[in-house]
């Protein structure tokens, strides 16, 4: 729903919902800044083109839930208002499984400036009543749930992605030195071990993406327009990031690693054996992407084999160089 027209929408409810007596079109259209501007704008037809807009906000509003009364005064003029004991919610009422869930979802947030609105919402919930599970009883007490938003990236694409707002940004590949511009319809964000990836559209490349918000520098701008792409229904990030890193492979890989490194990829090793000197090898799952993971660990990290993993990983690093 465009600003405007949500805007205009909740300043007619409010009229609605404020008044004491029935109010006519004609007060309404005095009364809201957006139907004034309208009608002034407008031509010899302008009431012709209020009545339409009027009659769109008022079907919009029944749509969305708010009962409107159409009322006739003593002059025979239709009038029109929301009584507030016809408009009112039931009491909000939650078990303790539900205040347990949104008490530890108040706490997820607490590295993004999210964390005031949800412990702001939370206050407000058990001052009106919500249950708190406290004590040794408590069954969730000892959860502490994090998700850590270290990227300066994260909040503006998370609102690009709620507002399907189009955005650029400088993005540096595993296998570069210096960044490219993106042109990106953003999608959705999702965490996975312990890194934020964001999925959508490449405009440049006229194709799906997943994007490191490590590996974004400098700001994430704005653009206008509307996307360009259709938003599937399903977005697999994580089925795309695991991909790269080999996750469901069906072969092996053999890596040696620096012994006290890379934990990562000791978390997904099949087998692991000391070799002695600081260093180990590990066995791990070999699947299509995971030569541009493993570039990440640096010097840590010696592919034993297979020969064509090593020559990809090989190939990464020469790029790195001679940037």
């Amino acid at each position: 729903m465009a600003i405007a027209k949500a805007e205009r929408l909740m300043n007619l409810a409010l009229c609605l919902l404020g008044t004491r007596r029935a109010l006519s079109k004609r007060e309404l259209r005095d009364s809201i800044e957006a139907y004034v501007e309208a009608f002034q704008r407008g031509s010899a037809g302008s009431e012709e083109s209020f009545n339409r807009m009027f009659e769109r906000d008022k079907d919009d509003l029944r749509e969305l839930g708010l009962v409107i009364e159409t009322v006739e005064n003593l002059d025979g003029d239709v009038g029109y208002l929301a009584r507030r004991d016809s408009n009112r919610l039931p009491p909000v009422a939650f078990d303790p499984e539900e205040a347990a869930a949104l008490g530890l979802a108040a706490k997820v947030w607490q590295q993004a400036r999210l964390a005031g609105a949800a412990s702001g919402a939370l206050q407000k919930l058990r001052a009106a009543g919500l249950p708190e599970e406290t004590g040794p009883e408590s069954t969730h007490g000892a959860l502490e749930p994090r998700i850590p938003v270290h990227e300066s990236a994260f909040e503006p694409l998370m609102l690009a992605c709620r507002d399907r707002r189009p955005v650029a940004f400088d993005y540096r590949k595993s296998n570069a030195v210096r960044p490219e511009p993106r042109q990106v319809e953003p999608w959705a964000l999702e965490c996975w071990r312990g890194h934020w990836y964001l999925a959508g559209f490449d405009r440049d490349r006229g194709a799906e993406r997943v994007f490191r918000l490590s590996r974004i520098t400098g700001k994430v701008r704005s653009r206008a327009g509307r996307f360009t792409a259709e938003v599937p229904d399903v977005v697999t990030v994580r089925e795309t990031v695991a991909s790269w890193a080999g996750e469901g492979g069906e072969g092996t890989a053999r890596i040696r690693l620096r012994t006290g490194s890379g934990y990562p990829l000791r978390a997904r090793a099949l087998s692991v054996r000391e070799l002695g000197d600081g260093w180990d090898e590990l066995e791990i799952p070999y699947g299509r992407g995971l030569d541009a993971w493993l570039v990440e660990f640096g010097p840590d990290a010696v592919v034993l084999g297979p020969a064509e993993l090593r020559a990809d990983v090989v190939d990464r690093l020469r790029a790195v160089a001679k940037g």
